[in-house]
């Protein structure tokens, strides 16, 4: 079976998130779901953003719409873990870029790693529902 594989640029993430665990994140196999990870990620996304000032629908004169994602799970979430979300940009052009992120809790003193996943972003125009330009100052905050 082929396998979805991740690349990581070699730099440090842009944003961490803490997002812990809830009751209802829980499937019946009593571990996270699987589609959670994907709400979670898209939680970290919105923190970083609201972060910097923007939301999804205004990043300085446009917004974001998500054209792809891809998820590796690498083991399982538990209730009460508290995620941390590392955030990293890779792929920046003028019209889009990938966001990507390690979801990671910590267990008896060791790092153990949940998730990875991948969202591609492209600048949307909402008003004209079109693809447009990232504003430069954004790219420059996706570049730091």
């Amino acid at each position: 079976m082929a396998r979805v594989k991740l690349n990581f640029p070699v730099k440090k993430p842009i944003f961490i998130a803490q997002i812990p665990l809830r009751i209802t994140d829980m499937n019946y196999g009593n571990h996270m779901g699987n589609d959670v990870v994907l709400s979670i990620m898209h939680d970290a996304r919105m923190q970083f953003l609201a972060s910097e000032g923007y939301t999804e629908l205004e990043i300085g004169g446009c917004g974001l719409i998500m054209a792809d994602v891809m998820i590796a799970y690498r083991s399982e979430g538990h209730y009460g873990d508290l995620l941390s979300v590392e955030l990293f940009t890779d792929e920046i052009s003028s019209r889009s870029f990938d966001f990507l992120y390690r979801l990671s809790t910590r267990r008896g003193g060791q790092k153990v790693l949940i998730a990875e996943g991948k969202t591609g972003m492209v600048g949307y125009d909402y008003q004209e529902a079109k693809v447009c330009m990232l504003p430069g100052k954004f790219i420059a905050t996706l570049n730091r």
